[in-house]
């Protein structure tokens, strides 16, 4: 079973886009690390997935269940940065 899987991810910042098509599917017990370079989007992305970020399109699942909608404070997600 999947833990979190997002797909299709867009957001954008006006006319300037920061996630495009992101796809991310995290197991159940595994450990999972997003590199990249300085305004790559990782903070971006995992404050979407939070509920902190709005964003263009795309779903986050969380154990199966879609909390797209869902405000930050019911997805029970804790973001460190």
């Amino acid at each position: 079973m999947r833990q979190v899987a997002v797909t299709g991810l867009h957001k954008a910042f006006g006319a300037h886009p920061v996630l495009t098509g992101v796809d991310l599917e995290v197991p159940a017990g595994s450990l999972t690390a997003i590199l990249g370079p300085s305004g790559a989007g990782k903070t971006m992305l995992l404050e979407t997935i939070a509920g902190l970020r709005p964003h263009r399109s795309g779903r986050i699942r969380l154990a199966g269940t879609d909390i797209t909608a869902l405000p930050p404070e019911q997805r029970r997600i804790g973001l460190v940065s």
